[in-house]
């Protein structure tokens, strides 16, 4: 084995790339399997280094999980920036088609971040999670106008989130479907579930025709 080659090329990197080498994978083990079934042998044998580099910048396995976690959310914070321009749907599309970008670019990423489900809400593992679901609520409160959301609102847009999620995971597993079709279809259930919440809300309705006023490029009326 060429180790010798290996081992120069190690010694040049920073502790930030050192960090990173040993977090990237870690993410790939997370993302493909249990964090009950990955070992610190596992991430430094993955990372071709030693079980005590591992233990030097990070003290435990759990340690090693929130961290790669953390990164997984950071990566994902960055890329569904959204657009400062165009029509609320079409915003939207963007968003979502940065969210699958990072879905496919970054599968283990993704996995890791969501393999703990969608109840996973106690410590800083629940804390992370929650941070890219408050992201993307963020996202969507931006896109209606709106800054503060009501209960229906609330209910309907987190969801949404969870069907985006899950439909993330079985696209991992699957993809037997096209990523545009399955982008269009999340839209269009987006605004399935606000034709669904404006029926038992006012307020939601109101959102709602506004949202379609500015989609089809409407004038307010008076």
């Amino acid at each position: 084995m060429a180790r010798g080659g290996k081992t120069r090329s190690r010694r040049r990197l920073s502790v930030d790339e050192r960090r990173e080498e040993l977090l990237n994978a870690a993410l790939e083990l997370f993302g493909h399997r249990r964090a009950a079934d990955v070992s610190i042998d596992d991430v430094a044998a993955a990372a071709g280094a030693s079980r005590a580099l591992v233990y030097h910048y990070f003290g435990s396995k759990e340690e090693l999980y929130v961290a790669a976690l953390r990164t997984a959310a950071n990566r994902m914070d960055v890329l569904l920036e959204p657009p400062a321009e165009g029509k609320p749907l079409d915003r939207l599309s963007i968003v979502l088609s940065r969210y699958f970008d990072f879905v496919e670019e970054h599968a283990d990423g993704f996995a890791a971040l969501l393999r703990s489900g969608p109840g996973a809400r106690e410590g800083e593992i629940g804390r992370i999670v929650d941070h890219v679901r408050s992201l993307l609520i963020n996202r969507l409160l931006d896109g209606l106008g709106v800054s503060e959301p009501w209960p229906v609102l609330r209910v309907t847009l987190r969801s949404w989130i969870a069907s985006v999620e899950t439909a993330g995971l079985d696209w991992l597993e699957y993809r037997d479907m096209p990523r545009p079709q399955l982008e269009e279809l999340l839209v269009a259930q987006m605004v399935a579930l606000l034709s669904a919440g404006a029926e038992h809300d006012p307020k939601t309705a109101e959102t709602l025709t506004e949202l379609a006023r500015v989609q089809n490029g409407d004038r307010p009326s008076g």
